[in-house]
């Protein structure tokens, strides 16, 4: 039986693989593209930033849930 800790994990998962592979994605178009230089340095900088705001989210997740319990 699934659980809601599986799908959670899943997602998290997910998360993890997709940031890393567009923040891969935006390091590799960055040395091929000179004149979009600047707009595949933001990207990378925003995949980094939604990266760390996402495992807060799971982080705060797991206090509250480990708080009430």
């Amino acid at each position: 039986m699934v659980t809601m800790d599986d799908i959670s994990t899943v997602i998290i998962m997910l998360v993890r693989i997709g940031a890393v592979a567009r923040f891969i994605y935006c390091m590799v178009r960055l040395q091929g593209a000179e004149e979009e230089a600047a707009q595949y340095k933001k990207r990378a900088k925003n995949t980094v930033l939604f990266y760390i705001i996402a495992e807060s989210i799971w982080q705060i997740k797991d206090i509250i849930l480990y708080y009430y319990q």
